[in-house]
């Protein structure tokens, strides 16, 4: 059955369809309230000369669908779909991040906590989102400070023979070793720090309050100071900390600026009436991308004056249906009310299922006059500079980028100096490895190191990487100075972590530590491995780590390339006869180099050496050129003329 006796059968029903190409890749998918019309329309379409469905009609050779019951579940599966599958005609969300949570592993032996953007079904308590950004560090920071539970990712299902850096600075408990720690203490810290991220800051307090008091009884005065000291951290921050809210007053807020296939969209987060925090996404090429309503009846009804070819460039209604699927659909919080500069079909089946998922009602609204329109208009404008920044000449200030590295590395401090290694070989021969230095905006040549492997032979890049990383921070906490904020590796996983490996043998279980892979430009965050990072072409942040890790690269081919000279200029001095490693060293020293040496004369040899020496070294560099000039041969004892 071919394509379009294939889509005739199709049933009429709701439901998602899926194009495949001829290597059976999925490369569009859709929902439809009627699946039959809806997908005929890609014919029509494509016979009235529509560039974009035309393009995926050359393409497609196959369809598949799924029947559901209902729209809400066209819109859930039509998401899930697109983000298993990525198909190359759909709007994809690349900048897939979402703000982050704090995760308290509840499930282990002895719980941790963590920043972590993605929520799963592991037994884990997430609280937030947090907004802005930060606020989930300042207070994973906290809960470090005050209830000592860590962040590390040693393994606490087994004691180990020391604790780490953080138990000695008193930011932990100490779980890894038997003895520092009773499992009662210490889940008591746990439970403190749950009421604290749920906001029972009340019996919490009444909790320590208590605690105090029967510590000061029983005359343990230092147990009863540190509770003091929480209860007045506590009062401190129940301020300052400021969690999303779930009022009336909670939205988010679009804006866009499209131009020449480039799109630069913003949104704003409102919480308790304020703006907190705001987002830059973008996109490039859409024309190549199928921008589809999904209102079936419209599509084949509409004439060319309700559809002149300037709205047909750029569908901004269909973009911001398939964004905001990707966007909101499987997140754990969604605000109540969302603002878009403009309409799209199926606005209400969304808004009824986010409701649905949420447990709230939630509006999907389009303002056209008035406070709101106007809040609308002023992220347009703000849409519209962050389109000159990515897709002008303009460029994003320094601290702009370092806070969008911070955002997406999740960094818990503003990023200030960056160290980056590399390792560099030939099969093994040679290896050697650098460490660049990135510091406030500008490469700092002053603190590069260079590094002979000394304990690896062979090819074994990890056991390199290993080596270097070890070396250096050994000497760091030996001179007593300061970490960097971001341990960045020329590499794959193998690398990295062989990277953490070194760390964790120093105790440095808490340190920032990426790596980024060679030709896929894919950025693994050390503890996160599985969610790796792929930033646009055009993004500065990734214009930066490539940078700094293009200089590693190029400082460690050129420390190569010189080990290797030395090597090579070495030997062949060494194996000519008469010359032993005290007349190299004298015959480099005069004339600074071998190729000097290659060209010098006998009579500038023997300056250095005896001339029978002389001879030999002049006769072994110009070996090639007396076979290449032999004498004439001498007839009847004369001499030639």
């Amino acid at each position: 059955m071919d394509l379009h006796e294939k889509i005739r059968s199709l049933p009429t029903g709701p439901g998602v369809y899926l194009y495949k190409n001829a290597e059976g890749e999925v490369i569009y998918v859709g929902k439809a309230k009627n699946l039959r019309s809806r997908v005929r329309s890609y014919l029509l379409e494509a016979s009235q000369v529509n560039a974009k469905t035309g393009s995926l009609m050359r393409e497609a050779v196959d369809v598949d669908y799924i029947l559901v019951d209902n729209e809400h579940e066209a819109l859930a599966l039509e998401n899930n779909l697109i983000k298993q599958r990525k198909p190359r005609f759909n709007i994809l969300l690349r900048d897939d991040k979402t703000y982050p949570y704090v995760k308290l592993t509840l499930g282990d032996r002895y719980p941790k906590v963590f920043v972590t953007r993605r929520l799963r079904k592991d037994g884990s308590a997430y609280y937030g989102p947090y907004f802005p950004a930060n606020l989930a560090y300042r207070i994973t920071e906290l809960i470090h400070r005050s209830f000592l539970i860590p962040s590390c990712k040693v393994d606490l299902s087994r004691y180990h023979p020391r604790p780490c850096l953080q138990y000695y600075i008193k930011r932990c408990l100490g779980p890894c070793v038997e003895g520092l720690t009773s499992p009662e203490t210490y889940h008591e810290a746990v439970r403190d720090a749950q009421m604290f991220l749920e906001g029972r800051v009340a019996d919490l307090e009444k909790s320590l309050h208590q605690r105090m008091e029967e510590s000061a009884d029983a005359e343990q005065f230092e147990m009863a100071a540190k509770y003091r000291d929480l209860l007045i951290t506590i009062s401190q921050l129940q301020e300052k900390q400021r969690i999303a809210s779930t009022d009336n007053d909670d939205a988010d807020v679009f804006g866009y600026h499209y131009e020449n296939g480039m799109l630069a969209v913003n949104l704003f987060h409102m919480r308790a009436g304020k703006i907190v925090d705001r987002r830059d996404l973008f996109w490039e090429d859409l024309q190549e991308l199928l921008l589809d309503s999904d209102n079936e009846a419209d599509t084949e009804e509409k004439s060319d004056a309700e559809n002149p070819p300037e709205a047909a460039a750029f569908e901004a209604g269909a973009f911001f249906s398939a964004l905001l699927k990707q966007l909101y659909i499987d997140q754990h919080y969604v605000p109540r009310t969302i603002y878009l500069p403009v309409d799209f079909s199926d606005r209400a089946v969304l808004a009824a299922l986010l409701a649905e998922r949420s447990g709230h009602r939630v509006e999907i609204a389009v303002p056209q006059r008035g406070e709101k329109r106007s809040l609308v208009d002023l992220v347009c404008q703000n849409a519209r500079q962050s389109f000159d920044q990515r897709f002008r000449v303009m460029q994003p200030s320094q601290r702009a980028i370092q806070e969008s590295l911070q955002d997406t590395l999740m960094l818990p401090e503003l990023p200030r100096r960056i160290e980056c290694f590399d390792i560099s070989h030939i099969q093994g021969a040679e290896t050697v490895a650098s460490m660049v230095v990135w510091e406030n905006g500008a490469m700092k040549k002053s603190d590069y190191r260079k590094f002979q492997i000394k304990t690896v032979d062979g090819v074994d890049d990890f056991a390199s990487m290993h080596e270097v990383v070890l070396r250096r921070y050994r000497r760091v906490l030996e001179e007593k100075r300061p970490m960097p904020n971001l341990i960045l590796v020329d590499g794959g996983l193998g690398q990295l972590h062989a990277a953490a490996q070194a760390l964790e043998e120093l105790g440095l279980t808490t340190q920032p530590l990426a790596s980024i892979a060679k030709r896929e430009e894919i950025i693994y965050l050390y503890g996160q491995e599985d969610e790796p990072i792929v930033l646009e072409r055009r993004s500065p942040v990734l214009h930066l780590i490539q940078q700094v890790r293009d200089e590693s690269h190029r400082f460690a081919i050129t420390y190569h390339r010189k080990r290797r000279e030395m090597r090579d200029r070495d030997s062949e001095l060494l194996t000519i006869p008469g010359v032993g490693a005290r007349t190299r060293t004298r015959l480099l020293e005069h004339f600074g180099s071998l190729r000097s040496v290659q060209q010098a004369d006998v009579e500038a040899l023997a300056a250095v050496v005896t001339r029978k020496t002389a001879a030999m070294i002049y006769g072994h560099f110009h070996a090639a050129e007396a076979a290449a000039n032999p004498l004439p041969i001498l007839r009847n004892g004369t001499q030639p003329d």
